[in-house]
């Protein structure tokens, strides 16, 4: 049998006080029923094929448990599906905190708009566009680091599903569009997704072309995320220091500004059409 040992990218944040709860609940759980089975920690790992240093960091809250731990753990100690199911809470925890939180806001919203100048935003990458971003990060991410924040990604996509759908508005510059980020294949899988996301009848995809000289956007990106009680929350590059504002007067600054750089683009007809244009480029 192989045993699994330990591994970067599963480690708990301290800073993350929710996930922190999750994996300590979660590890003693595994101990007081490993105790209760009359296991030894070293057979128990052997049981389920880790090594014994992990079976103590997991049950000690340090170590994020893999889906596979718990599943394993749960027919070895006869859990009845109790500590599979814990994967489901664990799984999140594996979500870096700012993600997390986050997804919850866009979860909220009824409105969310957003500028995005060098990339693709993440709500709209497909899984190989995100893998080859993340990937190109310097220093770069362990392989287990990229799939987690890959995964963390696509999951604020379920936005797309919500119902009622949310009113969502993305205005893209024309240079990401270009770059062939992970090669032909998978930039041609992103324009697609492109399109796909732009004919929702809840969305509207506009494009900034590269010969639009200047406009209000060249600070960086912009975000706005609108909830039904009427509240909203922004975030600006190049406004207010980046960190989420609530205040009115400084909330209808980037709305001006993000009703600017709406105005300057291409219509959401125009935009679909350069994008399929660009596709047929490939």
């Amino acid at each position: 049998m192989t045993v699994e040992t330990d591994e970067s990218g599963w480690e708990v944040d301290p800073d993350d006080e929710w996930g922190v709860a999750v994996i300590t609940t979660v590890g003693r759980q595994l101990k007081l029923r490993r105790e209760a089975a009359g296991m030894r920690a070293g057979d128990f790992g052997v049981a389920v094929g880790y090594g014994e240093d992990l079976v103590y960091k997991v049950e000690g809250g340090k170590r994020i448990p893999r889906q596979e731990y718990l599943d394993r753990a749960d027919e070895v100690l006869s859990a009845g599906g109790l500590l599979s199911a814990a994967w489901e809470d664990v799984k999140k925890v594996r979500y870096p905190k700012r993600v997390r939180e986050l997804g919850k806001l866009e979860a909220k919203a009824v409105e969310i708009a957003l500028y995005e100048c060098h990339i693709v935003p993440g709500l709209l990458q497909t899984r190989k566009h995100a893998r080859a971003v993340i990937g190109a990060a310097q220093p770069p991410y362990s392989p287990d680091d990229v799939e987690r924040m890959v995964a963390a990604r696509l999951a604020r996509q379920t936005v797309f599903e919500r119902e009622p759908a949310p009113a969502l508005s993305f205005v893209l510059e024309e240079g990401p569009l270009r770059r062939p980020i992970g090669g032909t294949m998978v930039w041609r899988e992103q324009l697609e997704r492109l399109l796909e996301v732009g004919r929702l009848h809840n969305v509207v995809l506009q494009v900034m072309r590269t010969g639009c000289d200047t406009h209000s956007g060249l600070d960086g990106r912009i975000e706005l995320l609108k909830f039904p009680d009427g509240t909203a929350v922004g975030r600006s590059d190049g406004a207010f220091n980046n960190r989420p504002i609530t205040e009115p007067k400084h909330l209808r600054i980037l709305e001006l500004r993000y009703g600017t750089i709406r105005a300057q683009a291409l219509s959401p007809g125009e935009s679909l059409a350069f994008i399929e244009q660009l596709l047929g480029e490939t």
